[in-house]
């Protein structure tokens, strides 16, 4: 993911679909000593492509979602999921900012050496698809910033159309359970504190936040 805050202009709501600005904050020794797994130290090359279209399973506190993955939306955007969902990067993490009638999101991994080393940006892909209730996205701060955070439409948001937020997938089943995740604590959670501190901020925090259990290719 990335050590920068993301910041992203919306018309109308001036909300933002990437990472809020928040004052720096020191390291704990905690996050110093994490680590990550061997076979995260650094984002691997793709092995595979993925295909055209792929089916990701996430099992989450609040219950199952199933996301279809269409490579011709948005080529770029549907091979970077797969290689995030196969490192097992988004195990663990946090539905840290659920903005009730506009959008879930996630992306900041639960150890913060992982998103440190997945930190690196894609090119964009041209919007083909809308932003309809359902789809998933990139967050972003501007051109070819996409990284690892990603976000759920939870209606309809075409006006994100023609600020390049390119859709790549859909859920196709489990949206009951997106509109469950737990919204209470709104905008609050840091996001550079996430990307510093990982979960051992957001457990603190904001315990009742929902999350990832496992997120698997089928």
């Amino acid at each position: 993911m990335m050590t920068r805050t993301k910041l992203v202009s919306l018309v109308a709501s001036a909300l933002v679909l990437a990472a809020c600005s928040s004052e720096p904050q020191k390291k704990s020794a905690e996050a110093e000593k994490q680590t990550a797994p061997a076979e995260m130290q650094k984002p691997a090359e793709p092995k595979d492509t993925a295909a055209n279209t792929y089916t990701v399973k996430m099992v989450t506190s609040k219950g199952p979602i199933t996301i279809t993955v269409h490579r011709d939306w948005a080529p770029l955007g549907a091979q970077r999921f797969y290689d995030l969902v196969k490192a097992g990067y988004y195990d663990g993490a946090r539905f840290f900012r659920v903005v009730p009638n506009f959008v879930v999101q996630f992306g900041l991994a639960a150890n913060p050496a992982v998103t440190k080393k997945w930190d690196k940006n894609i090119k964009d892909d041209a919007v083909t698809h809308t932003n309809k209730r359902g789809s998933l996205c990139f967050a972003t701060m501007g051109p070819e910033t996409r990284t690892t955070q990603v976000f759920i439409n939870l209606k309809s948001n075409q006006s994100l159309d023609s600020q390049g937020f390119a859709p790549f997938a859909e859920v196709t089943d489990g949206m009951d359970v997106v509109d469950k995740l737990y919204s209470g604590y709104g905008e609050a959670p840091d996001q550079e504190a996430i990307t510093k501190r990982g979960n051992a901020y957001l457990q603190g925090k904001f315990p009742k936040l929902d999350y990832i259990q496992k997120a698997t290719i089928l």
